[in-house]
């Protein structure tokens, strides 16, 4: 038998074996197709795994290279959320509604990584519709942990977290609408990125709620992520501005009423204490800033998920074709009113306001991604300290309010001890500040992380 390489190389290990002819596109494909078989059958990662069209796809990057008139990021195997349109490759935007369906065309964000080179080799597994946070599914069996099956990977975008975890791929697109890039970062130990508001089309992508839809990156590291940040045209800030020491970093060490669980807490901690060492780190006192922000941003999530789906299909065709958790969401939405919706509105541009002032003398915050580690597969209620509430509510507490001030946010993994269960860092910049924030966020990585080998200098990852 074959032994599968469990890890991925760096995005930019893999264009140096490509570039240099280490290794040839297809032999790249063929062993990240046999990863992902096999994350496939234990963690249940992969909504498609599209082998004829990446191997095809890869020998058109061989066949460029040997001309010598390679793209950009030619050769590089990705992975796609289930969401995001794929041309010829089947699309359920997690949903027994849209099994077999194959769009005619990429998603806006597909399109541009496909045009410089890079190649779907799996559709990566959503919640049905990106509207929930576990990645579980009663039509095609739940997400499961690459640490601990037995646990959630979080979501929506749980496929693309647990692909780049378990080795499958160094980065991959998802969506974030209130932390679904972000959360199953945190909780897989991988890294996940939320531009700002606008920065990357949602064309193409199945909406859940267009004003607080995201399309996102999750990558090994901030470097993989930057890699595909370059090519959609998100630029990287080659320095910034001022030294180290003089870069003003607030820091908010819990968002009530969920505080932290002891062991975000203390790895939380021990993370503020590093950053000390090179920023000028300041505590905030959020006071009543984030007070109704989760009320606000559900609300209007309800309401324009509602009007997405009404819109598309009656209800009786929902109720025969999609899984029990969206039809109750559905059914929920109707109680909203135009005057809900319109004092939810309001009460997000109150946050975005206090939220500004909150950060004004500070260009980055920093925070928990997540309260808490991966709950257990099927816990619907978790007590976290002193608060009792649904999974849903404790894992996008700290992630949703940036969706609703359209701050770009990235979640790197904390440092942890063996046996433990990863946790997140989030770091927040002001609306457009991307560029800063994955420069700062690598900085960042590497004060957290300092025995890990930078990307392209080898290590641990086994291919190429």
């Amino acid at each position: 038998m074959t032994q599968v390489p469990r890890r991925a190389a760096s995005l930019r290990q893999s264009l140096d074996a490509l570039a240099s002819g280490r290794i040839s596109a297809s032999e790249l494909v063929q062993e990240t197709l046999a990863r992902a078989e096999d994350t496939q059958r234990r963690l249940r990662a992969f909504a498609a795994i599209p082998r004829a069209h990446a191997i095809a796809a890869a020998a058109d990057s061989d066949r460029r290279h040997a001309e010598g008139r390679p793209r950009p990021l030619e050769g590089l195997p990705i992975g796609v959320k289930d969401l995001i349109d794929t041309r010829g490759i089947e699309t359920r935007y997690g949903s027994p509604a849209f099994v077999g369906h194959v769009p005619a065309a990429d998603a806006a964000v597909v399109r541009t990584l496909v045009e410089q080179g890079a190649i779907v080799v799996g559709k990566t597994t959503t919640h049905e519709f990106a509207w929930g946070v576990t990645t579980a599914s009663e039509a095609f069996g739940d997400t499961l942990h690459p640490s601990d099956p037995g646990r959630i990977p979080g979501g929506s975008s749980g496929g693309a977290a647990v692909s780049i975890a378990d080795g499958v791929v160094a980065a991959g697109l998802g969506t974030d609408t209130g932390g679904s890039v972000r959360i199953p970062a945190a909780l897989c130990g991988v890294t996940g990125f939320k531009p700002s508001h606008g920065a990357l089309p949602t064309q193409g992508i199945f909406p859940l709620a267009a004003s607080l839809d995201h399309p996102g990156l999750l990558g090994a590291r901030v470097d993989d992520i930057e890699v595909l940040a370059e090519a959609l045209g998100i630029g990287i800030e080659p320095r910034i501005e001022g030294v180290p020491g003089e870069v003003r970093v607030g820091v908010i060490c819990g968002i009530g009423p969920v505080h932290p669980a002891t062991e975000v807490a203390s790895a939380f901690a021990i993370a503020a204490d590093r950053l000390a060492s090179i920023f000028q780190i300041e505590e905030l006192e959020p006071a009543n800033v984030f007070d109704g922000c989760f009320d606000a941003f559900a609300r209007i999530v309800l309401a324009e998920g509602a009007l997405v789906h009404f819109a598309r299909h009656d209800p009786d065709w929902i109720a025969a074709h999609y899984g029990a958790e969206t039809i109750g969401r559905l059914e929920r939405a109707k109680a909203v009113r135009m005057e809900d919706y319109a004092q939810a509105q309001q009460a997000r541009r109150k946050f975005s306001a206090a939220l500004a002032r909150l950060m004004a003398g500070h260009r980055f915050i920093v925070l928990p991604t997540t309260p808490c580690t991966a709950p257990r597969l099927g816990e619907p209620e978790l007590t976290i300290g002193n608060w009792s509430g649904s999974v849903r509510e404790a894992l996008m507490r700290y992630t949703a309010p940036f969706n609703l001030a359209g701050c770009p946010a990235i979640s790197i993994p904390l440092h942890r001890g063996a046996g433990a269960l990863p946790a997140g860092l989030q770091v927040v910049a002001r609306p457009g500040d991307d560029a800063a924030l994955l420069r700062i966020a690598r900085q960042m990585e590497q004060v957290l992380h300092p025995a890990e080998p930078a990307p392209g200098t080898g290590g641990r990852r086994s291919t190429p």
